[in-house]
């Protein structure tokens, strides 16, 4: 599976354009379509997903509806720890499945109209009769794929945030629903940001596919960033105070040292350079649970393919892959670049990459980053 062209309508998205798409849609309102993907085979079955859930470098949560409330507990869970399929009002969320699953990687990459720095992975719960986990807001934009089974979603433009108090989930103690609908499989609904959604299974064996993304909180950003650029920063300039008088107040802080500290940080973000390499290293940096197999077999140049857990992006001098960057122009950035939009390179392209290129693509090769491929192979 690839994303569809961008100017071209997509069954998709109900007969929209990607173009089309982000321009009526994208963080304004909502988009119903049934049969987005007819025939869809969910990209794992309900006891792959099981397995997954029994992992411990896999994010997983249980949720259960019982007559005292709602209870949440974290995975990993053996599968005899989970209740029976039978017992109602339970849902099992399976986080980063396309990190563990081609297949979910390949559902992932439809989505790629949208920028890789804001699209974050796909979520699967299953969910018995009458699961779910109660009507609450994402701060992101969402994609509900159904897979399997049936859910009925009641969604609305929420004004009262308010939340239930001493319960263990974020659920809304006053949700107001304006549309009501019924996904079968293949059909999807698209949700803004801070649009209230409430999905409960109909029927138990309800399978559905979340496509999440990105949203950098700000404070969180600058944190990082400048966390970043101060460890690559070379600025020997030492504090100096010669005018400095003796002081009856010695705790007070000194305004020259306020002001030699707020120049500090002027001139570090005044690196436009080394804030695009942050930016970049922060946004390409694989999750804490990812880790890649090193190669077995020694580096060969040939047709390759980035591994479904590396992140790569680009910007006009530089090119990002897993937390680094590297400077990049002409040629060999052209290569990186295909690299990083397709995914894969062709053998003919890899053999015409200058030596700089070669070694860096055996250097990612050794690391797992990337891996002999056949001639066209995608994503």
């Amino acid at each position: 599976m690839t994303a569809p062209p961008i100017d071209l309508p997509t069954a998709l998205l109900g007969g929209l354009s990607p173009v089309q798409f982000m321009r009526r849609h994208w963080q304004k309102k909502p988009l119903l379509v049934r049969q987005a993907l007819p025939g869809f085979v969910p990209p794992v079955s309900r006891s792959e997903l099981f397995a997954l859930a029994a992992e411990s470098g896999v994010e997983s949560r249980l949720i259960v509806h019982g007559d005292d409330g709602w209870t949440l507990r974290h995975g990993p869970f053996l599968r005899r720890s989970l209740p029976p399929l039978g017992r109602p009002r339970w849902t099992l969320l399976v986080q980063g499945v396309d990190l563990h699953r081609q297949q979910a990687h390949e559902l992932l990459s439809r989505f790629r109209f949208v920028p890789d720095a804001r699209l974050d992975d796909l979520m699967i719960s299953w969910a018995s009769d009458g699961g779910g986990v109660g009507p609450h807001f994402d701060s992101y934009d969402v994609f509900l794929l159904q897979a399997s089974g049936r859910r009925r979603w009641r969604i609305g433009r929420q004004k009262d945030l308010t939340l239930e108090a001493g319960v263990p989930l974020k659920i809304l103690s006053r949700f107001e629903p304006e549309q009501e609908h019924v996904l079968e499989p293949g059909d999807m609904l698209y949700l803004p940001p801070r649009w209230a959604h409430d999905g409960v299974a109909e029927g138990g064996d309800c399978m559905t596919c979340s496509i999440g993304f990105r949203v950098p909180q700000r404070a969180g950003l600058a944190a990082e960033l400048a966390q970043r650029m101060g460890e690559a920063y070379e600025d020997s300039t030492l504090y100096r105070d010669p005018a400095q008088a003796a002081t009856v107040h010695p705790a007070a802080m000194p305004a020259e040292l306020t002001a030699f500290a707020a120049d500090a940080l002027q001139r570090l973000l005044a690196d436009r350079s080394s804030l695009a390499c942050a930016l970049g290293e922060v946004m390409t940096e694989p999750k804490p649970s990812v880790w890649f197999e090193e190669a077995v077999q020694p580096w060969s140049p040939g047709a390759v393919r980035l591994d479904r857990r590396t992140r790569m992006m680009y910007d006009e001098g530089h090119i990002f892959i897993n937390g680094e960057s590297f400077r990049a122009s002409g040629a060999d950035a052209r290569l990186m670049r295909s690299l990083a939009d397709r995914r894969c390179l062709g053998a003919q392209s890899v053999c015409k990459a200058s030596d700089g290129a070669q070694a860096l693509l055996a250097d990612w090769f050794e690391a797992g980053w990337l891996h002999r491929s056949m001639e066209g192979e995608g994503v």
